[in-house]
């Protein structure tokens, strides 16, 4: 089933001043849904832009929005719901924090739909699981956190909504390499258990390749490129040419595909690199 469509869909900011751009400009984008998407562009390519238009925080200039077969903006639609569907993780998101436990954080989100008390209870616990927040932390200061913790905490109160569709920008921004990897990981994680859409937006390349199964490639306002994310990446000179870089393993590939070793087109992961060097070590043993 479809989780989002998106059709034709423009957007300007400043119209009718001289300042007037298209940030968006006339996308087409189908989701199915439990799908993991990866978001990326180079900055100014319109990532943020589109997304904010997935939960009703931004109103096309042209063009319909669709999730869960419901126009967002039909007059029979109730946007705040909508905002309950699509659960939107904005970059450095701790920022948000402002409760003087981790509970009550978590908890604001699930209070504000109307839950019970015991209800409310239950859903902090489990999305704290969900992004390994420890049991221990509920009752301290958010801002005793460390970075990676607190950007946890955030993501929780966001999952303890249960959204059907989660949209991250950037979650990992600003992070050491291990916060980074366990937020990441705890989302990949998430999704797995959960079955729910995910859209990661990021400029990280090997966090795209690592988590996503499908890869958007905005430029320019439109989508340069939208496919799995085997075939995305065999398009490197193309991506190289509107400025975003491919993973350093992929140019390790093509340097040594200059030297004559051939390890193939699609290498995006060391995983795969490494399968493919050691298939031709074994071929040269038996030769």
């Amino acid at each position: 089933m479809t989780a989002i469509e998106i059709r034709k869909l423009s957007y300007k900011y400043g119209i009718g001043t001289p300042f007037e751009i298209s940030a968006v400009d006339d996308v087409n984008l189908t989701v199915q849904k439990g799908e993991f998407i990866g978001i990326i562009g180079h900055t100014g390519s319109g990532k943020s832009t589109l997304i904010q238009h997935l939960n009703g925080l931004l109103k096309p200039t042209e063009g319909e929005v669709i999730i869960n077969e419901k126009n967002i903006w039909s007059k029979d639609v109730n946007i705040r719901e909508i905002r309950f569907e699509v659960g939107l993780v904005f970059q450095y998101s701790e920022h948000q924090l402002f409760e003087e436990t981790v509970h009550k954080d978590i908890a604001f989100g699930p209070k504000n739909i109307g839950l019970s008390d015991e209800e409310v209870d239950t859903r902090v616990r489990r999305a704290a699981e969900a992004m390994g927040v420890h049991e221990s932390w509920l009752e301290r200061s958010p801002f005793d956190l460390s970075g990676g913790q607190k950007r946890r905490v955030a993501l929780a109160g966001v999952i303890a909504m249960q959204p059907q569709i989660l949209v991250l920008d950037e979650p990992a921004a600003g992070l050491d390499p291990y916060g980074r990897d366990k937020v990441l990981s705890k989302i990949k994680e998430y999704h797995e258990n959960s079955g729910i859409t995910i859209l990661l937006v990021s400029h990280s390349m090997e966090d795209i390749v690592k988590y996503a199964d499908k890869v958007i490639v905005m430029n320019k306002g439109g989508v340069f490129l939208y496919e799995e994310t085997d075939k995305v990446f065999s398009h490197a000179a193309g991506i190289t040419q509107i400025g975003l870089d491919v993973p350093q393993i992929t140019r390790m590939a093509a340097l040594l595909k200059q030297k004559g070793i051939d390890i193939g087109e699609d290498i995006y992961t060391i995983e795969r690199a490494k399968e493919r060097i050691l298939e031709l070590i074994k071929r040269g043993e038996s030769e």
